[in-house]
């Protein structure tokens, strides 16, 4: 699977081992960013790394920050995007089983690197349940988003 992965300089020692662990599994990832410490803005990293997502060039995405709070807001910001804030496994599950969500957001303050291991595996590897409440909820969604998204 081809993965975008994102992060500022909150999130940089996290989205590492996202990185490192997303290989040692197999996937193709690609990086938007950021490569350092230094202070930036979290929007112009997880923008693009959502972008790549909504348009089909990667087929899900992983973004990182402090909290997790800030990368989940910008990237719910682009069309098509379903993107969790997750802080445990359940969660990460259960975004893709019943969201169909494909982006998941993390904080490095907050996730240590076995529970990001944990949540990744189980939000890459848990498919969308799909079935009749489920598709109408995504509908629902979909269209507050076109009528916000003029």
């Amino acid at each position: 699977m081809k993965i975008a992965v994102a992060c500022d300089h909150g999130g940089l020692n996290l989205k590492k081992a996202v990185i490192a662990y997303l290989e040692k599994c197999g996937h193709s990832v690609v990086d938007f960013g950021t490569d350092s410490t230094a202070s930036c803005d979290y929007p112009d990293f997880a923008v693009l790394a959502a972008e790549a997502v909504a348009s089909g060039d990667c087929e899900r995405g992983v973004l990182v920050c402090s909290s997790g709070i800030g990368v989940s807001i910008v990237a719910n910001k682009v069309p098509g995007i379903r993107c969790a804030h997750c802080h445990d496994v359940y969660c990460a599950k259960y975004t893709r089983y019943h969201n169909d969500a494909n982006m998941i957001a993390f904080g490095e303050k907050v996730v240590g690197v076995g529970l990001m291991e944990e949540m990744v595996n189980a939000f890459l590897t848990c498919e969308y349940e799909g079935g009749e409440r489920h598709d109408r909820r995504i509908a629902k969604i979909k269209a507050i988003e076109e009528k916000y998204n003029k």
